[in-house]
């Protein structure tokens, strides 16, 4: 089963209808023992860090999180389900985030003619062929909203980068944790094909 954790933030429903797209059912729950039964979990995420976070710590949703990392199974995080798994976030003061990957969130700071937040298409520059990435081109257009991005410590996480004034974090990989900043499920086929992959490992 392929649990979408709703902590009450986030386009559930969209990526809900993307896996049943693909052929494959997705269960949207905020209960800690259904996250722990799962065989695959998906964190989607738009707004804010700091009450994300207090959400999942107020749901007891951060240790099944952890746990379900830690024991294999596939994990998929989007957008600010991405961010949520650092260590911690810039965003609105300084936040603690799952600590599931070192580094940090950042806002971008860029020159006058570039708008904040980053919304819109940007290639995927491919560093490391994650499984997922299966069937997708170097180059492939996904689409970002957003005006925070992940620094990641460990730059051997990084699966792709993209490119909005510099090149920037857009996916990590790192054995079962796979997170991307730009949004799968409205990124067309691309998008429907990268969740298609995750659901079939």
């Amino acid at each position: 089963m392929i649990a979408i954790i709703d902590y009450g933030m986030g386009n559930l429903r969209s990526v809900q209808k993307g896996f049943e797209k693909v052929g494959h059912a997705a269960t949207v729950t905020s209960d800690p023992q259904t996250v722990r039964g799962a065989s695959k979990l998906v964190l989607p995420g738009v707004g804010a860090f700091e009450n994300a976070i207090a959400e999942i710590q107020r749901l007891g949703l951060a240790r099944p999180i952890l746990e379900s990392i830690d024991s294999g199974k596939p994990f998929l995080g989007i957008c600010l389900g991405l961010q949520l798994l650092f260590q911690r976030s810039c965003e609105n003061g300084r936040h603690d985030g799952l600590g599931a990957l070192r580094g940090e969130v950042v806002r971008f700071r860029l020159p006058p003619d570039y708008s904040v937040p980053h919304i819109g298409w940007n290639q995927a520059i491919i560093r490391r062929r994650a499984p997922i990435l299966e069937g997708i081109e170097q180059g492939t257009y996904f689409y970002f909203v957003h005006s925070y991005y992940v620094v990641p410590e460990d730059q051997d996480v990084v699966a792709v980068e993209t490119d909005y004034h510099a090149p920037f974090c857009a996916m990590v990989w790192r054995g079962n944790l796979f997170a991307t900043q730009f949004h799968p499920e409205k990124s067309q086929a691309a998008g429907l094909r990268l969740l298609k992959n995750f659901a079939e490992l």
